[in-house]
Parts: C-alpha cells; structure tokens; sequence
C-alpha cells in the first residue's frame, strides 16, 4: 500500500516536473525565474504538498498582473535527497536555466550545501523547509535566508511545555544526523535551565529511515523515564508509534513529539496516533486567522484535499519571492538582497519579517496535542508561538555570525 503511494505521488511529480521541461519557451523579458531544489523522489508526501502550494500561489500571483509586470515562473529540480545533486541541480539552474534565484531545500545536508554555494557564488537562496541552524547563524551570510521556524525555535517550544509538565525523567529519542542532534542538545540544554533538578535517563540516536523499532522501544522502556522527547518523523515516527503501542511504552508516560504534528507526518499514523501527545505541527483544520481561511478555502477548492504544512511553506516562498522582486523593482541579485532583509509578507498564520540581523523569518509553529476525530488524526487545543519570541538573543546571533559577515 505504502509503496504504490509512494509510486503515485513521485509519478505525479515526475509529470509536474515534465510538464515544466517542456513547456513552450518563453521570452526571458517577460518572466522572472525561480530555480526550486528539493527532494521531491525522496519525500514526496512533504514535497507534492509543497508543490501544490507553490503553483497555487503562483497563479494568484501571476492572474493578478505577476511581478512589475512580468510573470513569475518556478524551475523544478529534484535533489534525491544528496547535497552533491542539489549543488549540481543549482549550477545548472544558474547557468542554463538563469535563474534569478534558488529556493527550496528539505534536508540539513542540502541546505547546508546550498548555503555554501550560495555565499561563494554570491546567489540568492530561500530555505524554505530544512531546520538547518547553521545556515543562518554559524555559517549565514548575506545570501542565505530561511522561511520555517528551525531546530533552534522549535526546541524551545518543546522544552518550555516540557517544563510546564514538571516531569523529572526524561528519555530522547533522535535520527542521528544534524537536526536530530542538534534538537536534542537544545532541548536538553534549555530544560535543564528551566528546571535545573531533571535527570536525562536515556538518549537514543538512530539511523534515519532505518529505525530498529522494537529494541529501541524496549530501552526506553528499561529506563523508566517519566516523559519522553522525540525527533521522529516518517517512517521512523511510524515505526516506532506502533511498536510503543505494542509494548505500552506510552502509558503513564508524557510524550513530546517535535515535528510529529504535521499532517505529513501524523496522518499515516492512523489509528496508532497516542492520544494526547504534545507535538509542533499545523492543525489545519482549526486555524481561525482570516487569512487562513481564504487559504484553506482556496486550497480545498483547487485540490479536494486538506493542506499539510509544506503547502502553507510552499505557498509562501511564492508570495515572498514576489514581494521582494516588487520591492526590489529589479532581478539584480544585489538589489533583491537587499529588498530581502526587513521584507514583511502576509502569509496564511499572519504577518512575517525576515529579521535584518540573521534574515531568519519571524515565522512561527503551532504546538498542541494529538486526537483521533472523524477525519483522521489531528492536532487540538493548537497555540501558535511566534517565532522570534523563541530565537537567540541579537547578541547571540552577532556572536555566531561573526565569520562569514
């Protein structure tokens, strides 16, 4: 089931991006180009609601006049998921294609590699779905700017809920690459600070994608911890929800679940979803902003389904690429940079900024908890943070930045 799935949806990418290839040549004067890098073949349940937001956008934009007159086009490539792919898949954007800028990006690895390409080859480049830290502080320049509220910000969340729920033993559990570590040892630090007396009495790093389920579960269990932080998404989340269920690991237990609140990520977890764990995601279905509901309602028109939250994040890097070319006035790398920082959009939660000091948006996340309604596993009692009341002190963001600026 789970692979003819797979099949369906990287077939109708294949076609999206076919359709794109051999689209009937236009003048270069009249359209402003944007090259998309991501890892549509390897995450497609994220990626086609990414997509789908993106064109939608893309025709709201261009049936309203496009930008200064000219129309707004996305260039597609695919970076199965490896950095070499996506800085390849950039270079042939820049150079054949002539983008005016790169956006896109769904893995630390790829971000990271994009930052760096970026920054040595003086182009604009918008993440819009990675968590990647680094990129905007350690290793931001000018060049770089991310859309979604990163590893950093949503750690914070989490571990402020965590100390509201006063649980002195608490397990990890993390894919063993850079935003599962880096999740971790930010939660862990930030939880300590918060309440000095907890003890972490487990810290399970695992493979992505290739999670051992049942063992793992059993550690935790031996453990005994009182709560439990996890970093799972896909199949490791699913994987690991079922095997917690079959063994009780969740009874008793507070479960904290960064990221597992998407629909991408939670609704595959059908009826195994546990009941009232805490997650950061997107309750689609209970946002009440009027621009949110001009949204979904559009949305729901167009496609007949409901919004994950690469939608809402694809949606928005065509809104933002457009504001800045309209302030810009120009396609002049330079000049769009700059039009960049500061730049405010409105999005379907709200108004956003990119922040001059790290050119991290203000974007934030919902947190709530996990139930099973009559359309499938959602989030309830969702409350959305504000980005920029969880991000690091300006001093902080000087400091790290200091490098590459």
């Amino acid at each position: 089931m789970l692979k003819s799935r797979v099949a369906g949806l990287c077939g109708a990418i294949a076609m999206g991006l076919s359709a794109l290839t051999f689209a009937a040549p236009v003048q270069a004067e009249d359209v402003i180009k944007i090259g998309d890098i991501n890892s549509y073949s390897i995450f497609p349940d994220h990626l086609v609601d990414y997509k789908k937001g993106m064109d939608m956008a893309l025709e709201e934009i261009n049936a309203a006049g496009g930008v200064n007159g000219k129309r707004l086009v996305v260039i597609t490539r695919d970076d199965k998921a490896t950095a070499g792919d996506a800085v390849r898949a950039a270079e042939d954007l820049i150079s054949r294609e002539q983008v005016n800028a790169i956006t896109g990006t769904y893995l630390s690895s790829t971000a990271l590699a994009m930052n760096e390409y970026a920054r040595r080859n003086k182009v604009l480049f918008l993440a819009t779905l990675s968590l990647a830290d680094r990129m905007i502080w350690q290793e931001g320049s000018r060049y770089t700017f991310r859309l979604r509220a990163g590893t950093y910000t949503q750690s914070a969340i989490m571990a402020e809920k965590a100390a509201q729920l006063n649980k002195k033993r608490w397990a990890l559990i993390y894919p063993n690459y850079e935003f599962g570590q880096l999740a971790a040892a930010n939660f862990k630090r930030m939880l300590q600070a918060a309440q000095p007396d907890v003890k972490f009495v487990a810290e399970l790093a695992t493979p992505l994608g290739k999670l051992e389920a049942g063992g793992v579960v059993q550690s935790l269990i031996d453990a005994q911890p009182d709560a439990i932080f996890s970093v799972l998404f896909q199949p490791d989340l699913l994987k690991f929800v079922r095997a917690g269920n079959t063994q009780g690991l969740f009874e008793g237990r507070e479960v904290l679940g960064m990221t597992a609140g998407e629909p991408e990520n939670l609704e595959p977890l059908k009826e195994d979803t546990p009941k009232g764990m805490w997650v950061t995601g997107y309750p689609w279905n209970d946002v009440k902003t009027p621009e949110h509901e001009v949204f979904l309602k559009a949305y729901q028109a167009r496609y007949k389904t409901r919004p994950g939250i690469s939608s809402v994040m694809g949606y928005t890097t065509a809104k933002i690429m457009a504001a800045a070319f309209e302030k810009a006035k120009s396609t002049d790398t330079e000049k769009v940079v700059d039009a960049m920082v500061g730049l405010q959009v409105d999005m379907p939660w709200g108004k956003i900024m990119f922040r001059p000091q790290d050119n991290q948006s203000t974007v934030g996340s919902f947190i709530g908890q996990t139930a099973i309604s009559d359309i499938g596993p959602v989030v309830i009692n969702g409350q959305y943070k504000q980005g920029d009341q969880y991000e690091p002190t300006d001093a902080q963001v000087k400091e790290w930045r200091k490098v590459n600026n």
